[in-house]
């Protein structure tokens, strides 16, 4: 169930009450006129049922409400009514399994914006990579993989391109470039620092590290393991019931790569660098296709409901 609570312009609020009241998705509706500062216009609230929001949300959309007013959109975790029983079961498909598109996109374009916490994330986690790299740590490794921050952005990319969205697209693209030649880059700085001190040697680099010598040695594991895990964490971010992004972030070596990228920079070491770095672009590449895959089978899923939905005998015989 879905909470939407919408400022709505006073020329647009009997449109909109029509709309909602004539949808069977829609269980609770109340109306406070005048109550609206900015814009100056009237509060609508409705409870609708997850499996029917997007087409709650793009027929308001279409009203012109977002223009001028706004719609805000919250999830209820608890709620006792008969009525939003009803209309959640009338309503095609599971709950947690619908995509409500308007939440995933905002939270693409919060996850993928280029902004000092981002890059503060990403240089922390590609720092401690690359300790772990020097002390043959996986226990290093695998907190660096949780505290990368670049797995919504990668997401993104597959995103905008089933929903359209090039400003996204564009917006997560520079996001990831940026963020991960930054980490590179104070990664790097702060080898040759460590080389300076004599705390970090060559051989700490190009020896033998059974424990990580996976981060520099691509194979096709590397792809099918991006696939599967870009998949699962798309599904943990689009369904109603989040869980599993944990394991996404500690199943693919995109930070631990850029990592092993600056040591082999810091150190001139061409066979670490090359191997990380194609390492890194199967990761990301596995990731955005599986992205892409998945999110493009959910809309296809999901327009075949609404059709589904479209077609019911049924409207607003209750309401």
């Amino acid at each position: 169930m879905l909470h939407l609570r919408i400022s709505s312009p006073t020329a647009l609020t009997d449109a909109v009450m029509r709309l909602l009241r004539d949808d069977s998705a829609v269980s609770g509706l109340a109306l406070v006129r005048g109550a609206s500062v900015i814009p100056i216009g009237d509060l609508v609230f409705a409870d609708v049922a997850r499996e029917a929001a997007n087409e709650v949300i793009d027929g308001l959309s279409d009203l012109g409400v977002q223009r001028e007013g706004t719609i805000h959109i919250e999830p209820v975790h608890s709620w006792i009514s008969r009525r939003a029983f009803d209309a959640e079961r009338k309503a095609p498909g599971s709950s947690a399994d619908a995509v409500v598109w308007s939440e995933v996109v905002q939270r693409a374009y919060d996850g993928s914006e280029l902004n000092w916490i981002y890059l503060s994330f990403m240089t922390l986690a590609t720092m401690l990579a690359s300790i772990a790299i020097v002390v043959d740590s996986e226990i290093l490794v695998i907190g660096a993989m949780v505290l990368g921050p670049e797995f919504i952005a990668i997401a993104a990319l597959g995103l905008a391109l089933v929903r359209r969205r090039f400003g996204l697209l564009r917006s997560a693209a520079r996001t990831l470039l940026f963020g991960f030649a930054v980490a590179i880059v104070v990664a790097t700085g702060a080898t040759l620092l460590g080389r300076w001190l004599g705390w970090i040697t060559r051989a700490d680099v190009v020896g033998s590290r059974p424990d990580t010598g996976f981060i520099y040695s691509p194979d096709k594991w590397s792809f099918i393991i991006a696939l599967i895990a870009a998949a699962a964490g798309v599904l943990s971010l689009t369904s109603a019931k989040v869980g599993g992004l944990s394991g996404v972030f500690i199943s693919v070596t995109t930070v631990p790569a850029a990592g092993n990228v600056a040591l082999g920079i810091a150190f001139g070491a061409g066979e670490e660098i090359w191997g990380s770095a194609l390492q890194l672009l199967l990761n990301i590449s596995g990731m955005a296709v599986a992205g892409w895959l998945t999110l493009a089978f959910q809309q296809a899923v999901w327009s075949r409901v609404a059709i589904r939905r479209s077609r019911l005998p049924e409207r607003a015989s209750e309401h």
